[in-house]
């Protein structure tokens, strides 16, 4: 028996329905992996759609959905790049703007503290030329002593901290004592 018009008209119509079922699952696949902004490759499409890399090679709609698809990718990874790049490059931009601005404020900034410290420099040197050598000789005596005096009470007063410290401590045990000795007579007169 062989094959008739009929059979073979039908197994062409399963054979195109079953092509078709396959380009819309990779029309499918191709939408889910831009939606998921997956890799768009061949194999990736093939994957997702359960179809044969060959398949996608060789029929010529598939072919064409996956080269537009990829290109299309491309052309959007490349727009996503370049947009990241300008985001990236306006960062920088903004910062140098700023470390320029920060900048000239600094300079400004170090010129009016030379200008003061130069003002400074010539009011001791006015007050060298106001105070007799004398008066200079004793206002050195004058700090000196008071330096050690300084130095006194700093030591006086540490003295004085560590007293302190010691008459708290033994406060503290005092107090710890005598709660001691109330909890014990408490619980003597039981």
């Amino acid at each position: 028996m062989s094959p008739g018009p009929t059979s073979t008209a039908a197994a062409i119509a399963a054979r195109r329905h079953q092509t078709e079922q396959k380009l819309a699952a990779v029309e499918k696949a191709i939408g889910q992996l831009r939606r998921e902004r997956g890799r768009i490759a061949v194999r990736a499409i093939a994957e997702r759609a359960d179809v044969s890399a060959t398949f996608l090679y060789e029929n010529p709609s598939a072919r064409t959905l996956v080269k537009a698809a990829v290109a299309d990718s491309r052309s959007r990874h490349d727009r996503l790049g370049q947009t990241e790049h300008e985001r990236i490059e306006a960062s920088w931009r903004e910062r140098a703007l700023n470390a320029e601005a920060e900048l000239a404020r600094a300079q400004k900034e170090i010129f009016v503290q030379r200008q003061r410290v130069g003002e400074l420099m010539g009011q001791i040197r006015d007050f060298d030329h106001m105070v007799p050598g004398e008066s200079v000789q004793a206002l050195i005596t004058e700090n000196t002593t008071l330096k050690r005096r300084v130095h006194q009470l700093a030591d006086e007063h540490r003295t004085l901290q560590e007293r302190l410290e010691g008459a708290r401590s033994n406060l503290r045990f005092a107090d710890k004592r005598i709660a001691d000795l109330e909890a014990q007579l408490l619980q003597e007169q039981r």
